[in-house]
């Protein structure tokens, strides 16, 4: 949030001008609003919120067990739809091997974002205001924001030891995803959202829209309202889809 002040002489305020003169703001085109949504505007800009693992880049703990050979760090919420459950077990985990917050950085350094995950993320933020809304940390997610170019992330913080050790997980809030595009929906904008696995779920439900992008099987079939996406230009299709219906 960037806040500007002029100050008192002419001068300032000359400049101001100049500043609001020659600057551009390239936002979406703002869509017309659902008839049924109480206390908004005649328009509403769209909102796309997204996950962050699955759905732009890999699967950071799959790959943490793939690098030490730890099998029981492959389970995700794809597997364990309880997060605290999953995050408990995985400090666990890494307590009894003795990894530290160095060797999970060292394999996320070797990340990238999945093939197509920039091109898409590039479009999508042409045509909707882009949310990244994750159960990551930001002590993990640095490296691969840079990548994506830097767009916006919600998601957690990590308790990490002055031996390195990560000792605590600290959730912004519970359902911290679902919350996210309630508060959206307080601020009149419609929401898209798309994500992979059992804890995007809720999100999906609060969202105007929403999607799953390669999802597994039993997801699917716990939740057949969604439509599914199997690659980007499926995912690109469906986000047109629920802007042409939000119309």
């Amino acid at each position: 949030m960037y806040a500007i002040a002029g100050g008192g002489g002419s001068a300032g305020c000359g400049s101001a001008r100049t500043f609001f003169r020659d600057c551009r703001l390239n936002f979406p085109p703002i869509r017309s609003n659902r008839a049924d949504r109480k206390h908004q505007p005649e328009t509403a800009v769209q909102i796309a919120c997204l996950d962050l693992e699955g759905v732009l880049v890999p699967e950071i703990w799959i790959n943490v067990a793939r690098r030490t050979g730890i099998d029981s760090l492959l389970a995700t919420t794809r597997e364990v739809p309880d997060y605290d459950v999953l995050m408990t077990q995985r400090l666990r985990i890494l307590d009894e091997h003795g990894l530290k917050i160095g060797d999970i950085e060292e394999v996320i350094d070797g990340l990238g974002p999945l093939d197509g995950a920039v091109e898409f993320l590039d479009w999508l933020k042409s045509e909707f205001q882009v949310v990244i809304l994750s159960d990551t940390f930001y002590e993990f997610a640095r490296p691969l924001m840079r990548q994506l170019g830097w767009p916006t992330l919600f998601c957690h913080r990590l308790g990490i030891a002055p031996d390195g050790r990560v000792e605590a997980y600290r959730l912004r809030l519970p359902d911290q995803k679902r919350e996210a595009v309630k508060r959206f929906h307080e601020l009149n904008f419609q929401v898209v959202a798309a994500g992979d696995s059992y804890n995007d779920t809720t999100m999906l439900a609060e969202a105007d829209r929403g999607i799953l992008f390669c999802p597994p099987q039993n997801v699917i079939d716990e939740f057949p309202q969604f439509p599914v996406a199997n690659d980007y230009a499926a995912l690109r299709e469906e986000f047109l889809r629920a802007r042409s219906e939000l119309s």
